[in-house]
């Protein structure tokens, strides 16, 4: 695989450690079998908080929760567990490598786990045992510019099985999920079924799925969808054979009987913790050489209707391509080597750019944030155009928070920026069509993903200027990256409403009000500087808005508008020291991050003056912490996006390196485990709050995005 920067021993030994007191785990379809740990798994480039497995949808968003995979189940992003199971069978003696079943009271031996390399789209475990080497990975593509692949709500499961030592070798492999995938009460009866689906080429797979009984469509139940289907496909090939059934049934069956019935537990709907029945795959290899034998395997989560837009049920995108998921899930699979290559292709991108943008160790946390980021959204069809709708998972769970949106642009900026027009659609189509009644940007499509119910009663939580300016940003940001055609097409089809809102920013952004911001967990802010300084830039993006509409009266007058204000700023902000910043005009004293000057250096604005920068960019290095730089003067926590829209900002000065290094020590060592989080306390090591799995760390990719 892609080679990186290995983790450092002690910190390999530490997590070795951490990981070891989770292999008794109990829930879901475990008993808690135990299995042994190996010494020092080699980490390259990183240590994930949580590693990522199946993240594509914010349905299907499955995590390892430790590094090592044999004694831990799978979970959801939520922390409840999706168990899956892998077992490999090495001439005739049973090695677990995934999951922490209990089988007839057993406790199985555990395969050394030598590696485990994250990259942008993949997580690869190296296992070794008995003379044999079985790669395991976890391939969840992201696929820029390829609206009907990226609509997909599949991944990829592939293990890859050959001798090490030079015999010959009998080698099988078992693989279950449970029902547990389906719904976050483990009271919710399921119904299932098993299918031959043809693919494509000629060849075919066995697809066993299960739904949730008496579906309730469009609701949530843990953050969990309460409706939609799991399927669960192999790519059939010589020794594949399947079982749904029981876990007490049908695992040692597998391991006692070398295969599987071919059958369906006939006692259904039953409640997910009724007997766990589990979805079943095993695959006889014969005898395993030098050369690789591979078992492939896909999950996914289909619904339908996706969502819905003010009150009307959207089908998603995938339904535009495929008349069924059947048709969708052999089509992926027939897809499985052209979409190694092309997901290689852009982790080498990823790695490559973010190596010369900010060294090894910013490339590292790009390979960690780009699923994530990516898995929040998905694509659906309204009228038969693409729109790409975000869950503010974690933190609220709004449908397409603006001020969510705004943080993780980087990401859709560097890697896609159609990607981020089909984000801004909807957004604007609300404020311009859908019965938003306030004369600023709202700040969300709905309360609830994944219902866009709107607010037409003008009731949400009010960002004035925060969600204002973050529309004119993006809008200039996508504008950017677009041909000129479709730059002209987009600017001039959305002008009314984007002037408007930069008409509220002439009247309101140098010196905000009382208000409410991204940064809503700190609380209301007036005379905020950083707020200030996002509105002043939001203009000099209307003024490239006017542009490129052709509108040169609107262009000169927003930018002089602009110039004006960040001259004033300057002096309202400066404190009295006078070697900083302040957190607001009015409190001398203080001083926060003005991660907001990134949107300048994004869009070549060349407002913010330099020596501006210079020092702030000093100031911040003697506040800085062990794992990072706070947010502001009141906390001792920080955010990492903002921190990376800081070092993308400051890039030619030393805090950035800073900023990159701290931010990755945080992850790298961080003893919570779950799905990299945004909000984390710079002192202790640990998360601030339950921010986790949020796409806003496609914030991390700000340097990517202004790279020379």
């Amino acid at each position: 695989m892609l080679p990186g920067v290995a983790g450092s021993a002690q910190a390999a030994s530490a997590d070795a450690a951490a990981a070891a007191g989770s292999t008794g785990a109990k829930g879901g379809t475990s008993g808690g079998a135990a299995a042994p740990h190996p010494a020092a798994t080699v980490f390259d480039p990183i240590r994930p908080p949580s590693v990522p497995l199946a993240v594509r949808s914010p349905y299907l968003s499955a995590w390892l929760p430790s590094s090592n995979s044999a004694g831990t189940w799978p979970t959801f992003w939520t922390g409840r567990i999706m168990a899956m199971t892998g077992i490999a069978q090495i001439d005739g003696v049973p090695f677990l490598f995934l999951g922490s079943p209990n089988i007839d009271g057993q406790v199985l031996r555990g395969m050394a786990q030598r590696s485990l390399t994250t990259t942008a789209t993949r997580s690869v475990f190296l296992f070794e045992a008995a003379g044999v080497e079985l790669t395991v990975t976890f391939l969840s593509p992201v696929e820029p510019g390829d609206l009907r692949r990226q609509s997909v709500p599949l991944s990829y499961l592939t293990a890859d099985v050959r001798s090490a030592d030079g015999a010959a070798h009998d080698v099988k492999l078992y693989f279950d999920i449970s029902g547990e995938w389906a719904h976050a009460d483990s009271g919710t009866s399921i119904g299932w079924a098993a299918e031959q689906v043809s693919g494509a080429g000629g060849g075919s797979l066995t697809s066993l799925s299960f739904s949730p009984d008496g579906t309730k469509t469009l609701a949530e139940n843990g953050d969990m969808a309460t409706w939609g289907t799991v399927v669960w496909s192999a790519t059939n090939r010589s020794g594949l054979t399947w079982q749904i059934g029981a876990d007490t049934a049908v695992r040692p069956a597998a391991l006692t009987d070398g295969k599987l019935a071919g059958s369906v537990d006939s006692r259904q709907p039953r409640a997910i913790n009724d007997a766990w029945p589990v979805f079943a795959f095993h695959f006889d290899l014969g005898r395993v050489r030098a050369s690789a034998q591979q078992a492939v395997l896909s999950v996914g989560h289909v619904r339908e209707p996706a969502v819905s837009y003010l009150g009307t049920p959207l089908p998603p995108l995938w339904k535009s391509y495929w008349a069924s998921w059947q048709k969708m899930a052999a089509f992926f699979h027939g897809d499985l080597t052209t979409a190694a290559t092309r997901t290689a292709a852009l982790d080498r991108k990823v790695r490559t750019e973010a190596t010369a943008a900010g060294g090894a160790k910013y490339a590292a946390l790009c390979a960690l944030a780009l699923r994530q980021a990516y898995g929040a959204t998905e694509l659906v069809s309204r009228d038969g155009a693409p729109w790409a709708l975000l869950k503010e998972i974690s933190s609220d769970g709004n449908v397409s928070s603006i001020d969510v949106t705004y943080p993780a642009m980087p990401v859709f900026a560097w890697a896609d920026p159609g990607y981020l027009a089909l984000l801004l659609a909807p957004m604007l189509e609300y404020a311009e069509h859908g019965g938003w009644p306030k004369e600023f940007a709202e700040h969300d499509l709905g309360s609830s993903y994944p219902n866009a119910a709107g607010h037409n009663d003008g009731n949400e939580e009010d960002m004035p200027v925060e969600e204002s300016a973050n529309m004119l940003l993006m809008t200039a940001a996508y504008l950017k990256g677009a041909s000129a055609s479709d730059a002209k097409a987009f600017a001039t089809t959305h002008y009314t409403i984007l002037k408007q809102w930069a008409d509220y920013l002439v009247a309101n952004a140098l010196d905000p009000g009382f208000q409410n911001q991204t940064d809503d967990f700190t609380g209301f802010i007036g005379h905020s500087a950083n707020l200030a300084l996002k509105g002043i830039l939001a203009l000099g993006a209307m003024s490239q808005v006017a542009a490129a509409a052709g509108n040169a009266a609107d262009r000169t007058r927003y930018l002089g508008v602009a110039k004006d204000y960040i001259g004033q700023w300057v002096g309202k902000a400066q404190d009295t020291t006078p070697d900083h910043l302040k957190l607001a005009y009015d409190q001398p004293g203080t001083w926060s991050l003005k991660y907001n000057g990134y949107p300048d250096t994004l869009l070549g604005l060349g407002l913010v003056p330099a020596s501006v920068a210079a020092e702030e960019a000093a100031w911040y290095l003697t506040q800085a912490n062990p794992y990072g730089i706070p947010l502001d003067v009141r906390h001792a926590y920080t955010k990492g996006d903002w921190e990376m829209w800081t070092a993308a900002w400051l890039r030619d000065h030393p805090v950035s390196g800073y900023l990159i290094d701290s931010l990755y020590e945080f992850a790298h060592t961080t003893p919570t485990r779950v799905p990299f989080t945004d909000w984390y306390d710079t002192v202790n090591d640990k998360p601030s709050g339950g921010f986790q799995a949020r796409p806003v760390v496609g914030g991390i990719f700000a340097l990517l995005s202004v790279a020379r």
